[in-house]
């Protein structure tokens, strides 16, 4: 049974940083790739970062990068996404997800079948 236990979110003023984590069971993050997923109110889901069985990572999200690093402790069984320079539009529930695949897929909207149950990220001032 896969279980994902997501912590770090909360409210932030623009221009701070919150480090989300996710730890995970039932699967390990050293045979298969991991990501993150964002759903804002009234806004599809998108997918924002992943990184795969060996460490490589992907962005998804053009606006977050240079700011969001995602990251990961084998050993731990966890994934981070260090968010920095955090902006209002980063405003959304965020979500861990895996396909149970080694590879990260090509689309951020591919990362879609199995999910945390969420960390709230707000960014107000």
């Amino acid at each position: 049974q896969l279980q994902f236990v997501e912590s770090g979110g909360g409210l932030v003023q623009p221009g701070g940083s919150l480090r989300l984590s996710c730890t995970v069971s039932g699967f390990s993050l050293g045979l298969y790739a991991i990501g993150w997923v964002r759903q804002a109110p009234g806004k599809e889901r998108e997918g924002v970062s992943c990184i795969r069985d060996s460490g490589v990572s992907t962005i998804y999200v053009d606006s977050v990068r240079g700011r969001f690093t995602i990251s990961k402790d084998n050993a731990k069984n966890t994934v981070y996404l260090q968010m920095d320079s955090l902006k209002p539009e980063d405003t959304a529930t965020y979500f861990c997800v895996t396909n149970l695949h080694p590879n990260c897929p090509r689309e951020g909207r591919n990362l879609n079948e199995y999910w945390g149950q969420g960390t709230q990220v707000t960014v107000s001032s």
